[in-house]
């Protein structure tokens, strides 16, 4: 499939383009430094004139999805969205200038940096989870990493809720991380098809490629690689510093039989913390909810594919001419009558002025005169 071209960058207040960052299916990303607070965001857009309502569909699904579990430290935060100039959807994003796309193809990253990353991932995909949210989408180019060094979730743009009813699925999948069941297209997604998604993630930071890959030539076509997954045969990771512990974990994660994978994410995060624990190093905490948390907004509407948010994005020139009254006796308190209002016609005092004064020394001339007349 042709790769298409990035889109131009849109003009969008209070933030300069700086430069592009990447280009996907449906939508770019660009950095941008914003003016106030000052800082570099990440700003994802759909390409101009895209109409499609399925892609905007995903992307104000994913803009609320964000902004409902942001708040989470393994998940990418959101500051705001809207739409440019232009008429393109947009999202301003935290900008985290590393990911773990290609790293675990070129070296061999430390069991215990995997590990830790494995119990965040766990915790951020609980959390949404307890949300009624599910990803659908996890695979090591999905996870960041921010400019504290720390691996946060992003791209909620496929997500979807654990209560959608099954004739509204939408199936969508990236087959190298993707359960059985979602292969055979069974289900759109499930918490035991993204405990496999994690846990076959987690295998390809480990092993340096993903679980059912081959290294021969042509032998990972997307119709091989179906076949293998569809069989789930686990194959330990070649590499002898992985505890056996967490071979286990993974193994149990990726199980072909759903029932027998973990029963939630929060799980196999306290499975792999126990491996760290047996191994000498510090449990990474399992960030997850409080029991009394709830969602701070209202649920997703994973249907809408309308244009939302602040639409003029640009400042345009305004006329000077009073807009008409609200109300006939209102009084508009926020004019600016000094410039709306036109001044009252200048009435010409001096003439009167003048005059009165020339007539008013006529007087007292006359009066002298009449007084030393008399005398």
């Amino acid at each position: 499939m042709t790769r298409r071209l990035p889109s131009a960058p849109p003009l969008l207040p209070g933030l300069d383009y700086v430069r592009p960052l990447g280009s996907g299916g449906f939508a770019d990303v660009f950095l941008y430094q914003q003016d106030m607070p000052r800082r570099q965001v990440a700003v994802k857009v759909l390409p101009a004139n895209e109409r499609d309502p399925d892609l905007l569909r995903m992307f104000n699904a994913e803009a609320d999805v964000l902004a409902h579990l942001s708040a989470h430290p393994a998940i990418v935060t959101v500051y705001q969205a809207g739409i440019s100039a232009d008429g393109r959807p947009y999202i301003v994003m935290e900008y985290c200038p590393g990911s773990l796309a290609q790293r675990y193809r070129i070296e061999r990253m430390p069991i215990a940096e995997v590990m830790a990353i494995a119990v965040r991932l766990a915790g951020a995909l609980e959390s949404a989870h307890r949300a009624g949210l599910i990803h659908r989408d996890i695979k090591p180019s999905n996870i960041l990493i921010t400019t504290f060094g720390s691996a946060v979730l992003a791209d909620f743009g496929i997500s979807s809720t654990l209560a959608r009813s099954a004739d509204a699925e939408v199936l969508a999948m990236s087959i190298p991380w993707s359960a059985p069941e979602v292969i055979a297209e069974l289900t759109g997604g499930t918490v035991e098809s993204e405990i496999w998604s994690l846990g076959a993630t987690v295998y390809s930071l480990l092993a340096g490629h993903s679980p059912f890959e081959r290294r021969e030539k042509g032998q990972n076509t997307r119709e091989l690689m179906r076949r293998r997954i569809a069989r789930a045969t686990f194959v330990p990771i070649p590499r002898p510093d992985v505890p056996d512990a967490l071979q286990q974990v993974l193994a149990t994660a990726m199980a072909r039989d759903a029932d027998r994978r973990y029963r939630s994410a929060a799980e196999f995060g306290e499975a792999v913390r126990a491996v760290q624990l047996s191994e000498g190093l510090a449990p990474t905490p399992l960030e997850v909810p409080a029991a009394e948390w709830t969602p701070a907004s209202a649920g997703v509407d994973f249907a809408d594919a309308s244009a939302r948010g602040p639409v003029r994005s640009h400042l345009e020139y305004e006329g000077r001419r009073n807009p008409a009254p609200l109300e006939p006796t209102a009084r508009r308190y926020d004019e600016d009558t000094s410039v709306t209002t036109p001044p009252p016609p200048r009435r010409l005092v001096w003439p009167w002025v003048v005059g009165g004064s020339v007539a008013l020394a006529g007087l007292v001339a006359g009066g002298v005169a009449l007084w030393m007349g008399l005398h």
